[in-house]
């Protein structure tokens, strides 16, 4: 595990809300860096450094919800907090289900604020301990059914619960089953430990999981 100080990193495009939320993360004791646009971060972030994103989620070019689908892509365990001036019902969904940890309206106030990167930095640090040490993870994935191996490799190919429903000829409903079981074997608090863990995890054709290794670029 890195020995780095957990970070904040604040993307957004808006200079005047960057210069605001980074002096009142800083009031806080936390410690923020700061970029205008999905690619300046995906440029210059390091993987190995822990923390959480704090992300826009209307940006120009790579918008807030294609970052963070990257990001699983890229097994970048890194916790989301999206903030929006304009989101809509539909977006808040997709991005919890994709394990986002929160889903706030600009303005943000830091009662808002504060907890959200609190759970953020916290789940960080447990998905870190848990994937620091492989064997531990995969035993926990050598505890599931050969079903609910099925089930998490379509939740590491990013597939949605009808998705793996309609591959597995199953209904929904016995999907969402097995994501509970699957939450509870693999330890996972939330929705967003599961998927951060997920993308820690290659996943073969047999469900069978190697831990990926560190990542130190991007």
């Amino acid at each position: 595990m890195s020995d780095a100080m957990p970070t904040v990193f604040l993307v957004d495009d808006d200079a005047s809300l960057q210069v605001a939320l980074k002096r009142l993360l800083g009031a806080r004791g936390y410690c923020c860096l700061t970029f205008d646009s999905a690619e300046a971060f995906l440029s210059r972030h390091t993987p190995a450094m822990p923390g959480c994103v704090l992300l826009d989620v209307n940006m120009p070019g790579l918008d807030g919800l294609a970052l963070q689908r990257k990001l699983l892509e890229l097994g970048r365990t890194l916790p989301i907090v999206f903030l929006t001036g304009h989101g809509d019902i539909p977006m808040t969904v997709r991005a919890l289900k994709a394990g986002a940890v929160d889903f706030l309206t600009k303005p943000v106030s830091a009662a808002t604020l504060f907890p959200a990167v609190d759970a953020a930095l916290a789940l960080d640090a447990r998905v870190r301990l848990a994937a620091a040490d492989g064997h531990l993870l995969q035993q926990r994935v050598a505890s599931l059914t050969p079903r609910e191996r099925e089930v998490l490799q379509g939740l590491a190919a990013g597939r949605l619960n009808k998705q793996i429903a309609a591959e597995l000829g199953i209904v929904e409903q016995t999907v969402k089953f097995h994501r509970s079981r699957i939450m509870e074997r693999m330890q996972a608090r939330t929705v967003a430990e599961l998927m951060y863990l997920v993308a820690r995890l290659d996943i073969d054709v047999e469900g069978k999981a190697v831990v990926r290794p560190p990542v130190s670029g991007p």
